[in-house]
């Protein structure tokens, strides 16, 4: 799987680099291509590019081909706002989609209101994005806060009682700990300890000695990428067998891989359908494109852009021929379009939330199981 997912990304990045000549609608995505969570991006792409090469496959979009433009941001805002606005105003993309992470959406968010400009898909689920109302932003995945309230109760309900958070110290950790506060709330308990986490380079010498001292039970982990896998590694060498539940930010193989022999026992919430559901006609679909191309499994992080991809496909077929930014939104703006097997988009000029839909899922040696 390593090697599939490896040739496979190279593929798609390398695409990504050449223009397609033939390329007639232009859409634009700024993500980390070389940094924390770039293992968990490229299966993404992998994802969404199933979807863009199926379509321009049969003819393009009314007749028209598809490109998506995509540069490197190595997940720091500063470089996602550059490249949004490379997009927006050099490439004239007619939209964006699945840029990734919190601060790096919230950042370009200005030059979408500025020229009317549609993200959809972005790869998190904070909350700011869904409320208030962002005009320019359509939601596909649900929200951080949700993924974190449903696995502090899914740990309360297996009688564990003592559950440390690791929460980054970013805009993305303080928003999921919005719904982790929830949970406990719900489940009448308070974190045993709560270890602030640099969004790059936590201090674990710092961070474990807490979660250790608090004798914790299990262990939230609101984090990205290898600032997850590494600190997991540094709790297991100190001896905490811990139960770690991460979010579906992580949830894709890269980062399992990353964790080698530290993944047994670690859940991670999901936000579409178990991709291992193999009578579900999503996942169907995507496992038949997936096949066609030399891939064998899927995951949910592929997952995720696949249907993000779709959703935008979908938007841009009913607008018409030669879509314009303004025209593509006010589609988006009445749309209802169903994903596969009831997975459900609805948004409406008052609601851009997308699908409502959390589940867990436990690690165990490198892959994904219920």
């Amino acid at each position: 799987m390593k090697t599939m997912f490896a040739s496979c990304a190279a593929a798609l990045l390398l695409a990504a680099v050449v223009p397609a000549a033939s390329a007639q609608i232009l859409i634009g995505q700024s993500a980390d291509l070389s940094g924390p969570v770039s293992a968990s991006v490229k299966e993404t792409i992998l994802g969404s590019q199933l979807v863009i090469d199926q379509v321009n496959a049969q003819g393009g979009i009314n007749g028209e081909q598809v490109e998506v433009i995509r540069l490197d941001d190595g997940l720091d805002a500063k470089r996602s706002l550059e490249n949004t606005r490379i997009l927006i105003e050099d490439k004239k993309v007619v939209a964006l989609l699945l840029n990734r992470g919190t601060p790096n959406t919230i950042a370009v968010i200005p030059l979408l209101d500025k020229y009317g400009v549609a993200l959809v898909g972005p790869s998190t689920g904070a909350m700011v994005l869904h409320k208030p109302l962002q005009k320019n932003i359509f939601n596909v995945r649900s929200t951080y806060q949700r993924e974190a309230e449903k696995a502090v109760q899914h740990l309360q309900t297996t009688g564990i009682q003592r559950i440390a958070v690791v929460q980054a110290d970013d805009s993305f950790g303080k928003d999921a700990m919005e719904g982790a506060n929830k949970g406990f709330e719900k489940a009448n308990l308070k974190p045993a300890v709560v270890a602030l986490a640099d969004r790059s380079k936590p201090d674990y010498a710092a961070i474990v000695p807490q979660i250790t001292k608090a004798n914790a039970q299990a262990v939230l982990w609101i984090g990205s990428g290898t600032a997850v896998t590494e600190g997991v590694k540094a709790l297991r060498a100190a001896g905490s067998a811990a139960q770690i539940i991460t979010l579906s930010n992580n949830a894709a193989s890269g980062f399992i891989k990353e964790l080698g022999s530290a993944s047994a026992g670690v859940i991670i919430t999901q936000v579409l359908p178990y991709e291992r559901s193999f009578g579900h006609p999503m996942i169907k679909e995507a496992m038949a494109l997936a096949k066609a191309k030399g891939q064998n499994e899927l995951s949910p992080a592929l997952l995720e852009g696949f249907v993000a991809t779709k959703v935008l496909v979908e938007a841009l077929r009913r607008t018409g021929p030669k879509p314009t930014r303004a025209k593509l939104i006010a589609t988006l703006n009445s749309f209802q379009y169903d994903a596969g097997g009831g997975v459900e988009v609805t948004y409406s000029p008052t609601d851009h939330s997308g699908i409502d839909y959390v589940d867990l899922s436990i690690v165990s040696e490198g892959r994904f199981k219920r």
